[in-house]
């Protein structure tokens, strides 16, 4: 993903691109005041929200992926923990609330520069409802969930080890990279 630090925030000159003394990485820096700028890579926090061995999922309302489902979860935002943002995406996309979450797995996209980490926990009331970015909300059983109808490979993997853990009854904390192959089709590479 290309910096978008075209302009220095500082002084508003026009950066340029090149590699700071003491980095090895070509940054955007400001050729008149030296403020360097990173493009790091987004977090995406998000939650299973189990209810009776169903998983709460959301259809989404927005672009990407509109009409298709996935688990509550969203980019985290300044002055909040991962598993803070988790816990709000879930309010603010399924007006749900989580009891305690426990991380299921973090998974590098390095295609998109984005790492999701997604937490684990059951449905505190069983309360739930769309929220502003959501069609609809919904309790699927384990047997039910939508696989064609998902909106990210990603959240299909995480929900396949989800599932694994929950019939072995022993709950992992999962990592993988999930990459782009010579075809442009996307591949999960599983490392726990």
């Amino acid at each position: 993903m290309a910096s978008s630090a075209r302009f220095c925030g500082v002084c508003a000159a026009q950066t340029e691109k090149k590699i700071p003394a003491g980095d090895n990485r070509e940054r955007e820096v400001c050729p008149q005041c030296g403020e360097i700028f990173y493009c790091n890579p987004k977090i995406v926090a998000g939650a299973i929200l189990d209810s009776d061995d169903s998983i709460l999922l959301c259809k989404r309302a927005i672009e990407p992926r509109k009409g298709l489902w996935t688990v509550p979860a969203g980019f985290m935002e300044n002055h909040e923990s991962v598993v803070e943002a988790a816990a709000r995406e879930s309010k603010e996309e399924a007006c749900a609330n989580a009891e305690t979450l426990y991380l299921h797995g973090i998974y590098n996209l390095k295609y998109i520069d984005q790492v999701y980490m997604l937490y684990r926990g059951a449905l505190l009331d069983g309360q739930y409802a769309p929220g502003h970015e959501t069609l609809e909300t919904k309790l699927f059983k384990f047997d039910e969930i939508p696989w064609d109808d998902l909106a990210f490979v990603v959240i299909k993997h995480a929900l396949e080890l989800y599932l694994e853990d929950c019939k072995r009854m022993d709950f992992r904390i999962h990592e993988a990279n999930l990459f782009k192959d010579g075809n442009g089709e996307i591949k999960f590479a599983r490392y726990n």
